[in-house]
């Protein structure tokens, strides 16, 4: 087994596309191929399945990767025992993060994470949807319901509110709301109902029954954006909403929603010196910003999540 075939393996792991490993390395894709097809030759086992989108882990891949992994880092370490001032962590970490949250709370943030790790480099996956951890399509996940299966170590990050907004353009052409049934007779912004990837962002029912949806998004970043236009009313995070002086909330003593964010680590990096670095500072991150994420706590029990 040779040692440059895994960490090619590790290469291919983190970026499916044979183009984009051949641009990363100089290595054609050609070379890239075959190298892989030795690996698995090499260890008797199936690593990948070729599929339109690349190379994709099978479950013996998976467990191969997590080895070699753990091995690439400890090198690391070992090597950094004799630089000025110690160990320091060294290298990448993949972190899956709803859209929203990453965009707003934890991009702003790692400017204060590169001065505090100067050797570690972030893979920032914000996406409307699952990244997933247990597949190793990231290192660590923030998710909006607690993982119930698989290798995991996981922890409650924060609460975080949410409220109906608009923009005061829209509400002066549309008039004003004093309760929450005058919200059926105006246009209401969410999620595509059939793209919704967690049952946690279902808020629209909770608020009243029967409410129907006029424009929709799988994106919390458009549905922002077009309730900053005027197009109608939405639920959106405190954190992305409060501060925007283009938005006013709608309803303050009578909705807040509330929902929690959990941070789940694959058991076979979760105790890497970079891992364990990226999880402190996102762990330090939200407890500095209980104001962001909550705001103020309303006279009236928040609408809590299933």
């Amino acid at each position: 087994m040779n040692w440059d075939d895994l960490k090619l393996l590790l290469e291919v792991s983190r970026h499916p596309r044979l183009a984009d490993v051949a641009a990363r390395t100089g290595l054609d894709a050609t070379t890239i191929s075959r190298r892989l097809r030795r690996l698995e030759a090499d260890l008797g086992l199936d690593l990948f399945e070729r599929t339109a989108k690349g190379h994709l882990l099978t479950p013996n891949g998976q467990t191969v990767a997590s080895r070699a992994e753990a091995l690439e880092h400890a090198a690391a370490e070992v090597a950094a025992v004799s630089e000025p001032g110690g160990p320091q962590a060294t290298g990448r970490v993949r972190i899956g993060v709803p859209e929203g949250l990453g965009n707003q709370l934890i991009a702003p943030a790692i400017a204060d994470f590169a001065t505090r790790h100067s050797r570690l480099g972030l893979d920032l996956i914000a996406l409307s949807g699952f990244v997933s951890v247990p597949k190793r399509e990231a290192d660590m996940s923030i998710l909006l319901t607690r993982p119930k299966a698989g290798r995991l170590k996981v922890r409650k990050l924060s609460d975080y509110s949410l409220h109906l907004y608009a923009a005061p353009k829209y509400l002066n052409a549309h008039g004003a709301i004093t309760d929450v049934t005058d919200l059926a007779g105006h246009s209401l912004i969410g999620y595509v109902d059939d793209l919704i990837y967690s049952s946690q962002l279902r808020y629209h029912e909770e608020i009243m029954a029967g409410l129907s949806l006029r424009f929709c998004s799988p994106s919390i970043v458009a549905q922002w954006q077009m309730t900053r236009a005027g197009a109608g009313i939405a639920v959106l995070p405190h954190f992305m909403a409060a501060a925007d002086p283009e938005l006013v909330q709608v309803l303050p003593d009578a909705v807040r929603i509330e929902r929690a964010l959990w941070l789940a680590i694959h058991e076979d990096v979760h105790t890497l010196a970079r891992v364990r670095a990226t999880s402190e500072f996102l762990i330090d991150l939200f407890e500095a910003s209980p104001g962001k994420l909550l705001g103020e706590q309303a006279s009236k029990p928040p609408l809590k999540g299933r």
